[in-house]
């Protein structure tokens, strides 16, 4: 019965910890309550906190630094170079709640600059829709998307209500090629505003374009704090001699 009760109480302790980081109430960085303070609380003993405290930590959530307590880590993810991933499931793949916030939605014919961006050769309707995409508490990317109407028809009619711009291409919209354009820049005034940073932080921009044969598909512009978000490549060494 008390091993019953023991194993019980470590569920209830590990969720409940789980839950205040996840929620985004225990911010990464955040030194959560000691082991002395948790054993207090939970009425139990100290070497079951700790097993709670181990297994948070082999999880990702937690860092546990000797004589300082233990610290809600930041979340990180990467991806490979080449994937077009859908960013709900980055962030759940994170561990963290997803969120998204539709910032704004315009149909209208494209301007030079949307041509240039999608390298249009001649103009033609266009949507351009803006979404903010969060993991927990925190903004994790900024998305700013060009969508040619041309080659996605369907567009015109989604106001990106139940999916995010991103999401919903990803699941609907196939593509022949696309073109990824990769850069440190540092967060203008209203970006860092969206993205909850200081002006000047440093953040991942990626630029891309799909195809579908020769026909443009979509522009999209994402922007994530650099902290958050890596990009991986993996190669070998080519066949071909030097």
């Amino acid at each position: 019965m008390e091993k019953r009760s023991s194993t019980s109480l470590h569920g209830k302790i590990l969720t409940e910890i789980e839950q205040n980081i996840l929620s985004g109430r225990w911010p990464p960085g955040y030194r959560i309550p000691s082991e002395m303070e948790l054993t207090a609380h939970y009425q139990c003993s100290r070497m079951t906190v700790n097993k709670v405290l181990t297994q948070l930590a082999q999880a990702g959530l937690l860092e546990r630094r000797r004589k300082a307590g233990s610290f809600v880590t930041q979340p990180h993810t990467s991806s490979a170079v080449l994937d077009i991933p859908d960013i709900r499931q980055v962030v759940l793949g994170m561990g963290k709640e997803y969120g998204s916030r539709l910032l704004s939605r315009k149909q209208r014919r494209s301007t030079r600059d949307d041509m240039q961006a999608m390298r249009m050769d001649k103009a033609g309707p266009v949507v351009h829709a803006v979404c903010l995409h969060m993991a927990g508490a925190r903004p994790f990317c900024l998305e700013d998307r060009l969508i040619n109407l041309e080659s996605v028809p369907d567009a015109g009619r989604e106001m990106f209500t139940e999916q995010s711009p991103s999401s919903w291409m990803v699941s609907h919209v196939p593509w022949s090629s696309a073109e990824h354009r990769i850069r440190a820049e540092a967060a203008g005034e209203d970006n860092a505003q969206l993205l909850q940073v200081a002006p000047g932080f440093p953040c991942l921009v990626i630029d891309r374009r799909t195809w579908a044969g020769r026909l443009p598909i979509t522009f999209v512009r994402m922007t994530y704090p650099a902290d958050l978000y890596e990009l991986v490549a993996h190669f070998s060494p080519s066949t071909i001699a030097a």
